[in-house]
């Protein structure tokens, strides 16, 4: 048996090229991005439902159910169209990204400060003012698949943008914001609503929508309450109510992996 395997690895050894090297990095490339892509865009149900598929077919032979073995068959004959259509726009995404940048994604440490501060600035100043608002952060996971796409904006992030969008006579200022890629991507967004029965049943729609969100997404949301004059955070589907500049600035600086620098005063 050792001495069996000895050959194989020495056969092995000698039919090992260096191009057999990069041959398996790109294999391993490719099978990463199409499993990030998988999660950040929250298709593992599709995916799921073609494994059932999957199953049904090779159970079709064993069991020889002739009939639906046959339409199976004629699914599977078109899967590659088939995955075509179904994924075109996480495709289109992917390969906008490889254009772009294949490798190094996101925003600098400078610009993730910047949009740190405005955020929990303009975050303050909204309930300062009374504002109610949603300010929605995509993080892993794509939400164009949880959420009613508003208008699009593609702007820079600034306190006094986020206070002009949900100025209260804005068109936009009813529904969300999104944060995508270190910018303001769309406004005027809604979002799912929580089905979650414990919730208090005095919560208004945008803590609502806020849990609902979060309870499908990895998202962080900031709600800004016009009725308290305070603001919410949401991640994982819970709420933690009435937060300081301090407490929000803590909070993003640790969703965008930065160290926390501390108190500092809302302008």
């Amino acid at each position: 048996m050792l001495q069996a395997l000895n050959e194989t690895f020495n056969g092995l050894a000698l039919h090992f090229r260096p191009q057999d090297l990069l041959d398996l990095f790109l294999v391993w490339l490719v099978v990463y991005r199409v499993l990030l892509l998988t999660r950040r865009t929250g298709a593992v149900q599709i995916l799921s439902g073609m494994g059932v598929l999957a199953i049904a077919y090779i159970l079709s032979i064993w069991l020889e159910l002739v009939t639906f073995h046959w339409l199976l068959e004629k699914f599977f004959s078109n899967l590659f169209l088939i995955v075509v259509i179904l994924f075109q726009a996480e495709i289109r995404r992917a390969l906008a990204q490889i254009g772009t940048n294949p490798f190094f994604t996101g925003i600098s440490t400078v610009e993730e400060t910047h949009l740190i501060e405005e955020l929990a600035k303009g975050a303050v100043q909204l309930a300062q003012k009374g504002y109610g608002a949603l300010i929605v952060i995509e993080r892993e996971i794509v939400l164009d698949y949880f959420l009613e796409e508003g208008t699009e904006v593609q702007g820079r992030i600034s306190a006094e943008l986020l206070n002009s969008l949900f100025l209260p006579s804005s068109p936009l200022h009813d529904g969300a914001v999104v944060i995508r890629g270190g910018r303001i991507h769309s406004a005027g967004c809604f979002l799912p609503l929580s089905k979650n029965p414990s919730l208090d049943k005095n919560l208004g729609t945008r803590h609502r929508a806020a849990v609902g969100l979060t309870e499908e997404t990895d998202a962080f949301v900031l709600v800004v309450s016009e009725e308290s004059h305070s603001v919410s955070i949401a991640t994982g589907g819970q709420l933690i109510f009435d937060v300081d500049h301090a407490t929000i600035r803590q909070h993003l600086y640790e969703i965008y992996g930065l160290t926390f620098r501390g108190p500092e005063r809302s302008r």
